[in-house]
């Protein structure tokens, strides 16, 4: 999911429940593929050595946040692993956003050889089903959106002979549609368990309901003459906000029981603070107030002091004393900045990727977490 602009990947938002996180590491990765989907997408298969095979195993749903520096300026970009697990490599596709520097780089100048920082999987746009069996999931995404529906369709799929899997996917036109082929095969596969739902929003489709946008009254009828809620136990969503928070009022509307909806996006598209290694550049003049920042990362432990007039989010003050703080998106997408909060009181701007559980037990994003005026210090462990 695919943040700050994420590119074209989803990124989780809450649902139901969690799953186990870890705080995620860079390692150097060598490009073994760049594989074209559409004139304006590409799929990247990063090789991943023997030693290293530990540290990206996954599960279907998951992303990558990738690292490099492109013109001059150290970027990251977090991006959805479109297929099943596999020793040995691992694949996410970046499509190519309108002005986007990550993704236009990728898209035409990434080649088979060069080498990307890549961190450890993250992310729980995951399923927490206890069982496939017998169980029928509904994925709905449009555009980059079908990333994570790719393994997740698999996953399913292959893990049980009486599982079903019912893909809405919206796309402006064929030719815009990542996965075609893919999605082909996998209908040939499971011709009797896969649903295939294209619809196309500026190309004509034979059936009048697959053709235009999805808006609410069409959602409706595709629920009704299609994909009956009450026959679904689990939801994931994943495109643009608008489309997202659609489906959700729709399901809701309808009765869907949210704990078994599950929602990711691509970007809130706000502006951040925090860019490439390092925090936003921040004076502290003599004599005026601040706050401070106690964090532990990796062990240690450091402290450094902020300007409440400058209004920092705890993680652009971290970055400016320690570079390895750990970050993606910066928008509140991705999960990758969280830590816990010990001792404080913060309020979070934005939080499309933390669980209930987890704020109920003080995780935070520290990207969009800034301290209560109240709070004259803060204390938060990346390590927890």
């Amino acid at each position: 999911m695919a943040a700050t602009n994420l590119g074209s990947t989803g990124l989780r938002a809450p649902a139901g429940g969690s799953a186990p996180r870890s705080r995620g590491r860079f390692h150097t990765l060598e490009v073994a593929e760049v594989r074209p989907l559409t004139a304006e997408s590409v799929e990247v298969t990063f090789a991943v050595p023997e030693e290293l095979h530990g540290d990206f195993g996954y599960v279907a749903g998951q992303h990558l946040a990738l690292r490099a520096t492109v013109d001059g300026h150290e970027m990251r970009r977090s991006y959805s692993i479109c297929r099943p697990p596999a020793p040995g490599s691992i694949s996410v596709a970046i499509k190519r956003d309108l002005g986007g520097r990550f993704s236009t780089w990728a898209n035409s100048e990434l080649a088979p050889g060069d080498r990307v920082d890549v961190m450890s999987p993250q992310g729980t746009f995951t399923s927490a089903l206890e069982t496939i069996d017998g169980a029928h999931v509904v994925g709905i995404a449009a555009g980059s959106g079908i990333t994570p529906m790719m393994a997740l369709a698999h996953e399913v799929l292959s893990r049980s002979a009486t599982s079903t899997f019912s893909l809405l996917f919206s796309n402006r036109s064929t030719l815009d549609v990542m996965f075609i082929e893919e999605l082909a095969d996998l209908k040939d596969r499971y011709p009797a368990r896969l649903a295939l739902h294209h619809v196309l929003s500026r190309e004509q489709r034979a059936a009048p309901l697959m053709s235009g946008r999805i808006d609410q009254e069409r959602l409706e009828r595709i629920l009704s003459e299609l994909i009956r809620p009450d026959s679904v136990d689990e939801w994931f969503l994943c495109g643009p906000f608008e489309l997202v928070q659609l489906c959700r009022d729709v399901l809701e509307a309808q009765g869907v029981d949210a704990a078994h909806v599950r929602f990711e996006l691509f970007t809130t598209g706000k502006p951040v603070d925090a860019g490439g290694d390092r925090g936003r550049p921040v004076q502290v003049e003599a004599g005026e107030d601040t706050w401070t920042l106690d964090f532990t990362l990796d062990g240690q432990s450091t402290q450094v002091e902020s300007p409440i007039s400058a209004r920092e989010s705890i993680l652009n003050a971290a970055l400016r004393v320690r570079p390895d703080v750990p970050f993606a998106c910066a928008g509140g997408v991705c999960g990758t900045c969280r830590a816990k909060v010990v001792s404080g009181s913060v309020h979070m701007t934005e939080n499309y990727a933390l669980e209930p559980d987890e704020l109920d037990r003080g995780y935070v994003l520290t990207c969009q977490s800034h301290p209560k005026p109240d709070t004259a210090r803060v204390v938060v462990d990346y390590d927890v």
